[in-house]
């Protein structure tokens, strides 16, 4: 099939490159010239494990331009992905999704589908299809489709291809059919509704998650008070089928483009239409808390951190992503300069992203060694591989004062004592010489 891509971000690249792995010929359009340039040449403008090498092997059958005009007349399915930012009421900002439909409605000459990926509220899609009927200049069949994408960054594409399900939120019999031959060679389950019921699937499956991470710090931090271990908790816990052991892993919180922006979304509009999720409400107050807990612990061994040299190890707000959005550094590593701490950060890929918004206020390392190299205290905020591996003797050796706060719970406690230094994680007990 010919599919048009908008928006070529996280969701829209990744679905791109995927559905052209699959055979179809896919265009993606964006506004910016320098990353469809980039584009061209290879390269990725977002870091995700293989994506750069289905876009070589399939540069036959992709396509990025920033010309939408004879892209949108030629293609089948229009995906739509463009970005749906925060607001600061909370709400989804939806000025580029209205804009794209636009754009398809007084370009397009054919009957196509038009399917939204971007996360949007409740009830958008209605919208969208009114945008189209009152901008289209053609006596020609447009269907607007929610197919919500249910990605997690760093395994991308594995979600793309052995996807759970494939959720069609459809209004028409062409409309599904169009659908299904798209997705015909990813052989996946589908779940075919209405529209609002798609978007719904959505919000309600990423915050359920969230809710999952919110629930289980707070039971992390109850155990610290209690003197339980919430590794063995959540051991006991996820054995239960009931329950399972997906998104118990305890923390500092969790941070993207997902969780954070679909809790607050789904708050909004249920406030909007008079009415309270007290779970949704919990869980984003429960994360936010949460960032700052390693903070709130250091205040034990020093009143303040001015003059102290702080080892920050992860930037990211998880591993195998370069996303910054809604990680815990952006909300510690202010505090520590602000306090008069020297920081020093070493990250694999996201020292890059943090550079634009903090050049010159911290110092960037290339390894984990020279970041801890007499420091008086380290905060782990992303749990990387390197981090995970790293020889817990060199903190003792390297450090001024081994005190390791650990916000991922990098490390087991037996190793953290052996290797003789003061180790704090999430939910479990603390090493201390």
């Amino acid at each position: 099939m010919r599919i048009a891509v908008a928006g070529i971000g996280y969701v829209g690249l990744v679905t791109a490159v995927c559905l052209a792995e699959k055979g179809h010929h896919v265009t993606c359009v964006d506004i910016d010239e320098a990353k469809i340039a980039s584009m061209d040449r290879g390269k990725s403008p977002i870091f995700e494990p293989g994506i750069e090498e289905l876009m070589v092997r399939n540069r036959d059958r992709l396509n990025y331009t920033v010309e939408y005009k004879d892209v949108y007349k030629a293609a089948e399915v229009i995906i739509i992905a463009v970005g749906t930012p925060e607001k600061k009421d909370g709400s989804a900002n939806l000025q580029y999704i209205f804009q794209a439909a636009r754009q398809i409605a007084e370009t397009v000459e054919h009957d196509c589908v038009v399917a939204i990926k971007s996360t949007v509220p409740v009830g958008t899609n209605d919208r969208i299809e009114r945008v189209v009927r009152e901008h289209q200049r053609n006596n020609i069949r447009i269907h607007v489709v929610s197919n919500p994408e249910f990605l997690s960054q760093g395994t991308a594409i594995k979600d793309t291809f052995a996807a759970h399900r494939i959720v069609l939120g459809v209004e028409s019999e062409q409309a599904e059919r169009a659908m299904k031959e798209m997705y015909a060679a990813f052989e996946l389950p589908y779940v075919v509704t209405d529209r609002r019921s798609a978007e719904m699937i959505k919000y309600a499956a990423n915050d359920f998650l969230a809710l999952k991470i919110s629930y289980i710090n707070e039971i992390a931090n109850l155990c610290e008070i209690v003197g339980a271990n919430i590794e063995d908790v959540t051991q006991g816990m996820g054995m239960d089928p009931r329950i399972g052991s997906l998104f118990l892993r305890a923390g500092i919180g969790y941070g993207g483009s997902c969780f954070p922006k679909d809790t607050k979304a789904l708050h909004w509009l249920a406030n909007f239409n008079d009415y309270e999720l007290k779970t949704i409400k919990a869980a984003i107050e429960v994360n936010e808390n949460q960032k700052l807990r390693l903070i709130k612990r250091a205040r034990k061994y020093y009143d303040s951190f001015s003059g102290l040299r702080v080892a920050v190890l992860g930037l990211t707000f998880k591993p195998d992503t370069d996303d910054l959005r809604e990680a815990p550094s952006l909300e510690n590593i202010p505090l520590l300069v602000e306090d008069g701490a020297q920081v020093r950060v070493w990250d694999p890929v996201g020292a890059e992203n943090f550079k634009k918004s903090y050049p010159t206020e911290v110092e960037y390392c290339d390894n984990i060694e020279e970041a801890i190299a007499d420091a008086d205290i380290c905060f782990i905020l992303t749990d990387w591989e390197e981090v995970r591996r790293f020889n817990l003797k060199y903190y003792k050796n390297l450090m001024r004062k081994p005190i390791v706060l650990d916000g991922r719970n990098c490390y087991g406690l037996e190793a953290a004592k052996a290797a003789g230094i003061i180790y704090e994680s999430i939910g479990r007990k603390s090493i201390e010489r």
